[in-house]
């Protein structure tokens, strides 16, 4: 009987693999990457090495045609931690997951996923997932539950993405009050795209307790890159008033690719200021396969306090699949 079960589960595999998925109730792409990374850590307190994870995935995405020209389109990705494992107590943890109805209209689609306002920063963080993440100096980079969005289709090089959140009984502007509305909290971007120029803006309105507006630029000439976003934030009990800036270049010489970002951020309320600074580069094995080498420096920087400094250098490979 096992050897029945085994048979007819290879016969069902080799029947997925040799007609794709473009067929039938299986229509999606299964991907994902691994990113570990070898790093010295040094925190001024400590000084340690370790092997990270780097927000290593698994994912399904695809669509589905329901009617002419209308798609029914989802996505289920997960993180795996290849380091030890556990991925806050977990084997998975969930990531980006959505579903939803894509036409001539644009795509309607709800789930969890990463709000306009983070898709907006265009992959101008040159060092995403690893020490010198954007998100470890500004706020913004969200991922959010329960959200209802629309993205439109690109009209002459525009493009719009808007989000609202229903709070389901949470206090999501900290006024002391539970919301329950439908759209008690938003997220949302507006692009413009030519030729090798990207703008756009975007903004949050009571997500993650910020009220905030970021305005991201990318050009791209032959092999520079060059990226810069400037941002305001404030939290909602008024304890916090940022702005900064950020800015950073790609320049890729054969198979390898030179990066450096730097940004930084101050607070109107209390004069804290924190700087992130990365250097690295990237050397290209294969389609999809890189290894890296990087060098990241974290200053936060309180009145009246001696400052905080996080560096970090690392080695590592990254193989997308």
């Amino acid at each position: 009987m096992k050897k029945v079960l085994l048979t007819a589960a290879i016969a069902s595999a080799l029947s997925v693999s040799s007609y794709g998925f473009a067929e039938g109730p299986i229509d999606g792409t299964i991907y994902g990457k691994v990113n570990v990374s070898v790093v010295n850590q040094d925190t001024g307190s400590s000084d340690e090495w370790k092997l990270n994870s780097n927000a290593s995935r698994l994912g399904v995405k695809g669509k589905t045609e329901i009617a002419d020209g209308l798609y029914a389109v989802y996505k289920a990705e997960f993180e795996v931690c290849v380091d030890d494992g556990d991925c806050k107590g977990q084997t998975f943890t969930q990531r980006n997951i959505m579903g939803g109805i894509r036409g001539s209209f644009g795509t309607i689609w709800a789930g969890k996923h990463d709000t306009p306002t983070k898709l907006a920063q265009n992959k101008i963080d040159l060092f995403n997932d690893l020490e010198g993440d954007l998100k470890n100096t500004f706020e913004g980079e969200n991922r959010v539950s329960n959200m209802v969005a629309y993205t439109s289709p690109e009209i002459n090089g525009f493009a719009a993405s808007v989000a609202i959140i229903p709070g389901e009984g949470a206090d999501l502007d900290q006024d002391g009050i539970d919301d329950s509305g439908l759209a008690d909290g938003m997220s949302y971007s507006i692009s413009y795209t030519k030729d090798n120029l990207f703008v756009t803006v975007a903004g949050d309105q009571d997500v993650d307790n910020q009220d905030l507006m970021r305005v991201v630029a990318q050009y791209t000439m032959d092999d520079l890159q060059l990226g810069v976003m400037y941002q305001q934030n404030e939290d909602n009990l008024g304890t916090k008033d940022e702005s900064g800036f950020f800015v950073s270049a790609a320049y890729t010489i054969d198979k390898t690719t030179l990066k450096a970002q730097y940004g930084s951020i101050e607070d109107d309320v209390d004069g804290d200021k924190e700087n992130t600074l990365s250097l690295g580069a990237d050397y290209k094995l294969a389609k999809g396969t890189k290894v890296y080498v990087f060098y990241t420096d974290n200053t936060d920087s309180a009145v009246g306090q001696a400052d905080t400094d996080d560096s970090a250098f690392g080695v590592g490979m990254e193989h997308k699949f």
